[in-house]
């Protein structure tokens, strides 16, 4: 189906009802009006409006490239101020534990020797699994060569191979580190895809006290620095009948929800499979709330106004703002809701606040465009 609404047109109830009537087979045979026919019809009517009311219509979104795809580190310039070691001993110290002496063993230059000084920062590199030695060796003997003239700049080149021997994993995963920030990938175009209309709410699970019973939502806990003990309960309108928050603002939020949407929850891990970059790494987002009114479906993320500009809650924001103006496009063509992305500060929230008002601040404009240009859960 495109959107859980489908479920309730005649059509579809009576496909439903045919697949269930042919896989209902009774235990032995009956003669035929001695038992109690069920109303298969009118079972199916009350589940298909039950699954309807108690879901929010999440289709299952891919994006994926099309044609070849290159991908690799941009060349740059690294900042090496911190890299700073000492001259390393050449010799073996060896304490002995009864007798408390303490001798000097002289090992000379072991370990593996490598022909130039930049080879033990490229041998340390090519050991990560996001760095291809083919296709980026210019870039990796720049680094290494940035890397080398550092060291020679306060060292002997004798005293800079010993570092660069005895150091290299460490040496090299700070190279690693600011090579994350110079990530590129390329395709010739990406396509979207809809693999699922609409998907069904994941369980989610916690830990709490047994002998102490949810907290009421409407009323803040004393001690608000560890927010993560507490389990939530009272509500009407969450698709869960308990929730979790990590912090009073996502609490206050849930206040605002229960007042203002028709119905709302806090995702699971894997309920939309949006995945935003982190480097050279996918890493999976996770919104903090959906929730749906009568004209629009929200996906909210309160965060602490200083993490706001943070490279990784940026991100996070592209990826979700691009999902709910893809998922806004398929639920438009068919009836649905637009969707719509809320990026809000934490120190914005106050429980009086409309939902209306949150948008109409933190909304981003961008989703609502695209929007009007097209025209165990409970």
């Amino acid at each position: 189906m495109p959107t859980v609404e489908h479920l309730r047109t005649p059509e579809v109830q009576a496909a439903i009802v045919a697949a269930v009537e042919e896989s209902r087979t009774p235990a032995q045979l009956e003669l035929k009006g001695l038992a109690e026919e069920p109303d298969i019809a009118a079972v199916v009517a009350k589940t298909v409006d039950l699954v309807a009311r108690q879901t929010i219509a999440m289709p299952r979104i891919l994006v994926v490239p099309k044609g070849e795809v290159r991908s690799g580190f941009n060349p740059f310039t690294l900042d090496l101020t911190t890299l700073q070691y000492a001259p390393v001993s050449e010799d073996l110290w060896v304490q002995h534990l009864r007798t408390g002496q303490l001798d000097v063993v002289a090992v000379g230059g072991g370990g593996l020797q490598e022909t130039r000084l930049e080879d033990y920062v490229v041998s340390g590199l090519i050991d990560f699994d996001d760095i291809s030695y083919d296709d980026q060796a210019d870039l990796l003997y720049d680094l290494a060569g940035q890397t080398v003239r550092h060291f020679l700049g306060y060292l002997s080149e004798d005293d800079a191979c010993r570092v660069l021997r005895c150091y290299q994993q460490p040496i090299a995963a700070f190279i690693h580190a600011q090579m994350q920030r110079h990530w590129f990938e390329e395709a010739a175009g990406y396509e979207v895809k809809i693999s699922k209309g609409f998907t069904e709410l994941k369980p989610s699970a916690y830990s709490y006290a047994v002998a102490e019973p949810p907290a009421d939502y409407r009323i803040a806990p004393r001690d608000k620095s560890n927010m993560g003990r507490y389990l939530f309960g009272g509500f009407q309108r969450c698709l869960y009948p308990v929730q979790k928050f990590e912090s009073d603002a996502e609490r206050k939020l849930a206040v605002i929800l229960e007042r203002e949407a028709r119905k709302w929850f806090r995702p699971a891990k894997g309920q939309f499979q949006i995945y935003y970059r982190d480097g050279a790494n996918h890493r999976e987002y996770q919104p903090d709330f959906v929730a749906e009114t009568d004209t629009t479906i929200y996906m909210l993320e309160p965060k602490m106004r200083k993490e706001l500009e943070d490279p990784v809650v940026l991100a996070k924001k592209d990826v979700a703002v691009s999902w709910c103006a893809n998922a806004s496009v398929h639920a438009l063509a068919h009836g649905g809701k637009p969707w719509r992305y809320l990026l809000i500060p934490h120190d914005a929230i106050a429980e009086n606040m409309t939902l209306s008002g949150l948008a109409g601040q933190f909304g981003d404009q961008a989703v609502g465009a695209a929007c009007s240009r097209e025209a165990t859960p409970r």
